[in-house]
């Protein structure tokens, strides 16, 4: 591994807080979300024959992958409502992540239940399995709410699609995005029919009202963080382009400019969806780290170009108006647990590590900053990353390749040579996913603990 230390002088000493790591709501949200899925299980079995025939059978197993996916559907929403909990202290990688699962387990919950209702029905109206399609038309056509059912049934099958890795892999981002957004459409048409052909509810009147609840209170949610909070953020900040500076070849710096900028709340570690209201950008919001941490009147973002949106960057003029949405995001400081603290950052992923170098309190030599690039003239910000170890007495390093282009050493054993006792270190892990997953191994085995690992991916 190729490394260079900054520092070694007496560094202003900082002053180290009592740190108490905040305890995840990760398990309690998912005690009660499988408390709720038993609910629905037994509204299910209480409203369920004993017996039946084969029909009854059918049916009744269309019923409950129907009610099982009626209850994910608004758990999918409230996962990217960007409520400030899931945000901030489970992380907003592991909330879309769990978006995406959930995502995945609806549209097969709902196929399921069209298909075995269907095949229900026509067993029952003396047809057979080739005779679904006609029945699923007339179902269409002649129950109420049907043909909503069957459009948002339509459009979760389109997102669907859309969201398999090769197929999102290959469109443009905003496409990918802006279609994903009609899971809201495909939620409020499939809701009606839940409600006025659900023999459930009919007999259940309580079921019924806490099943419009949990619709109603999500939908509040997802328009009071969605819509009302960023209009509120914007109209009160009213940010503007400062500058566009060029950090490296490929990679450029937009200050922005504000009022009160430092009461947004944001923190060195987070993000925001960016758009910038100029000619060929004002529909495209993309997620960009905070590069610096947050001043009274400034904000800035390092961004390297691989898309359309990230090339137009650079030709931003100052002026240009921005909308923001955030600060989102759990890679913090809230998440630190120890004294000493190891920075890893491959690529661009150096942002919120930058961020984080410069604010998090300690004494000199308890910062490490590892900064993976191609080469040194990829390394982003480094004039400023020297300064601040330099005045922190702070630990600088970096890992590139070979000049015959050979990849440095980032294993267990190298990281615990160069790091002493890295076990006892939080570590705080930024970068591109293949990079990231195998400095997480190295870390495991060099003896770091999974809970002091802490990554965040803001690839959404």
């Amino acid at each position: 591994m190729t490394t260079t230390l900054a520092g070694g002088r007496a560094a202003r000493r900082q002053t180290m807080r009592r740190i108490r790591p905040r305890r995840s709501p990760a398990v309690p949200l998912l005690v009660a979300l499988w408390a709720g899925a038993a609910g629905v299980l037994w509204l299910w079995w209480d409203n369920t024959p004993a017996v039946g025939d084969r029909a009854a059978q059918i049916l009744n197993a269309g019923r409950i992958t129907g009610l099982l996916a009626g209850y994910l559907m608004p758990l999918v929403v409230l996962q990217m409502a960007r409520v400030p909990a899931l945000e901030r202290r489970v992380g907003s990688d592991r909330t879309a992540r769990w978006h995406a699962m959930s995502g995945r387990y609806t549209l097969s919950l709902v196929l399921a239940h069209v298909f075995l209702t269907m095949w229900g029905y026509a067993l029952q109206a003396g047809q057979g399995l080739g005779d679904i399609v006609q029945t699923t038309v007339d179902s269409v056509t002649g129950l109420p709410d049907m043909g909503k059912a069957a459009i948002g049934t339509g459009l979760l099958v389109l997102i669907g699609l859309i969201s398999v890795g090769g197929v999102r892999r290959r469109l443009p981002y905003d496409l990918w995005y802006h279609v994903h957004l009609l899971t809201y459409a495909a939620v409020f048409l499939t809701f009606w029919h839940q409600i006025t052909t659900g023999n459930d509810f009919a007999v259940q009147p309580v079921a019924k009202t806490a099943w419009i609840g949990l619709y109603a209170g999500v939908t509040a949610l997802m328009l009071w963080y969605r819509v009302l909070t960023p209009l509120r953020l914007n109209l009160k900040h009213r940010m503007r382009v400062e500058a566009v500076i060029e950090e490296t070849p490929g990679i450029v710096s937009v200050l922005i400019s504000g009022r009160k900028l430092h009461r947004m709340g944001a923190e060195a570690g987070q993000f925001f969806r960016w758009r910038f209201l100029a000619p060929g950008m004002r529909f495209s919001s993309h997620p960009y780290s905070l590069s610096a941490a947050p001043r009274p009147g400034m904000l800035r973002i390092t961004v390297k170009a691989i898309g359309d949106h990230s090339s137009r960057l650079r030709d931003l003029e100052p002026g240009t108006r921005v909308w923001a949405e955030g600060p989102y995001g759990a890679l913090t400081a809230q998440r630190r647990s120890r004294g000493k603290v190891l920075l890893v950052a491959g690529g661009v992923g150096i942002t919120p590590m930058r961020a984080l170098f410069e604010t998090l309190p300690g004494a000199a030599g308890d910062i490490t900053l590892l900064y993976r690039a191609n080469s040194t003239q990829d390394l982003a910000l480094w004039d400023e990353l020297s300064s601040i170890a330099d005045e922190r007495g702070a630990r600088l390093m970096y890992a590139v390749n070979s000049p015959g282009g050979e990849r440095p050493d980032i294993s267990a054993e190298s990281l615990q040579r160069k790091i002493p006792e890295i076990e006892r270190h939080d570590v705080f892990l930024c970068g591109p996913p293949g990079f990231a997953q195998s400095v997480y191994e190295a870390l495991r085995g060099a003896g770091v603990p999974a809970r002091r690992i802490h990554h965040e991916s803001f690839e959404m």
